[in-house]
């Protein structure tokens, strides 16, 4: 839920439409469950986020860091914390004071540069054997734009790795009308390979997204299976682990992320989530309220639900990002939440992770931090967001993917 006053609604799901301020006429009927989902191979016209390239070195080699233990584990039946870092151990892990490059250190033809000292080669193990300086991995900071679509994914400033992922894509309906779809997964840190679980889940829902759209199923039972499929291949991750890693470390939790998707067509608004990664609705036309589409499955919001904490107060509390619900082997139950709306006016959608909403929270603080020009430049607005979050302290990975409304055209049908 976000906080009071924000003007959000808060869709039950599966379900019928929900209404939203700005946004009527969501009155279509309700799609049942979906059966299984329907397995494809991504759509060539869709990109992950481990498609893209780093903005920093480009040859840097993978580094293999350990695990920070900054969460604590879950606790309670169902419910898995999931929480930010604390302040406390975090960062300084790659600060070094570097030296001077040696000039009689030449890098051989073709092998990585370090990007601190720009002299020294880069060993297998991802260090600079001039200054031992840690080269930036691949997943630590990713941009892409797919034509309407984009999407932006950092480390943050606290975390030794990035362990968010995304996957947007666009392609056509059956009547030749296009369609964009963005997929974003935070992958949950009290887990084993967070990092998989999400890109597995993007790539996956994003895949069966594209596949569905244009065989002619409606978007909001497109966005059902989709889930499903995600859910699928974070299982299938646990099933990969072998049999003396098991034994070896019982007590582990299965890989596991949470997500969130959006899928805009001419006219219509699809989200589906599970977990508390968000989808927000932010209208050009900023006299009129936004609003967030998605309800967090976490301890916060469901004391709030029951009536037994305001929204600050549960907010506030260290129990508040323990979530209730998530994608993974062990998941309590899985229950994909899916809504639909019509805007009535053109906007922008935010998808985003909690290392972003955890720094505009709101609404009406998340209206305020998205650029005025985002529909029209969506990869500066995310760069924007990422920029604001880090700002903010970082203490998360950070992944934002804004997905244009365009402009309703007169006399458009129902859903």
């Amino acid at each position: 839920m976000g906080p009071g006053g924000d003007g959000a609604a808060h869709p039950a799901a599966p379900g019928p439409q929900a209404a939203v301020p700005g946004i009527p006429g969501t009155g279509a009927d309700a799609y049942p469950a979906a059966a299984d989902p329907h397995p494809a191979a991504p759509d060539a016209r869709s990109v992950s986020a481990s498609d893209t390239a780093p903005t920093g070195a480009d040859a840097a080699a993978p580094v293999q860091g350990a695990p920070v233990q900054d969460r604590p584990a879950a606790s309670g039946a169902g419910v898995r914390l999931d929480r930010r870092a604390s302040d406390e151990g975090g960062g300084g892990g790659d600060d070094y004071t570097l030296q001077a490059p040696d000039p009689r250190v030449a890098p051989e033809p073709h092998a990585a540069v370090c990007v601190a000292c720009r002299a020294g080669r880069v060993d297998d193990d991802g260090y600079c054997e001039n200054c031992g300086h840690a080269q930036p991995r691949e997943r630590d900071h990713m941009e892409q734009e797919r034509g309407p679509v984009a999407a932006v994914s950092d480390r943050g400033l606290r975390h030794h790795r990035n362990e968010d992922a995304f996957a947007v894509g666009t392609t056509t309906l059956p009547d030749g009308s296009p369609v964009s779809v963005a997929v974003v997964c935070d992958g949950v840190s009290s887990a084993t390979r967070p990092d998989e679980a999400s890109l597995a889940a993007s790539r996956a829902a994003n895949a069966s997204l594209l596949d569905a759209l244009p065989r002619g199923t409606h978007p909001q039972q497109a966005m059902h299976e989709a889930i499903l499929a995600a859910s699928e291949a974070v299982n299938a991750l646990a099933d990969e682990q072998d049999v003396e890693a098991r034994e070896h470390a019982p007590q582990q939790n299965a890989p596991a992320c949470t997500i969130v998707a959006a899928v805009v067509t001419a006219g219509l608004l699809v989200v589906g989530w599970v977990g508390d990664s968000r989808t927000y609705w932010i209208p050009v036309d900023r006299s009129a309220p936004a609003a967030r589409l998605t309800e967090d499955d976490s301890w916060a919001a469901q004391m709030v639900a029951a009536g037994l904490m305001g929204e600050a107060e549960a907010y506030a509390d260290h129990r508040a990002h323990a979530i209730t619900g998530w994608l993974g082997a062990d998941a309590y139950e899985l229950e994909p939440h899916t809504a639909a709306f019509k805007p009535d006016r053109p906007g922008v959608v935010v998808v985003c992770t909690d290392g972003l909403w955890n720094y505009a929270e709101s609404a009406d603080e998340m209206a305020e931090a998205v650029p005025a020009d985002a529909v029209e430049r969506p990869l500066h607005a995310a760069r924007v967001l990422v920029g604001h979050a880090l700002d903010g302290g970082g203490h998360d990975n950070v992944t934002v993917a804004l997905v244009p409304f365009p402009a309703v055209p007169q006399g458009a049908g129902s859903a």
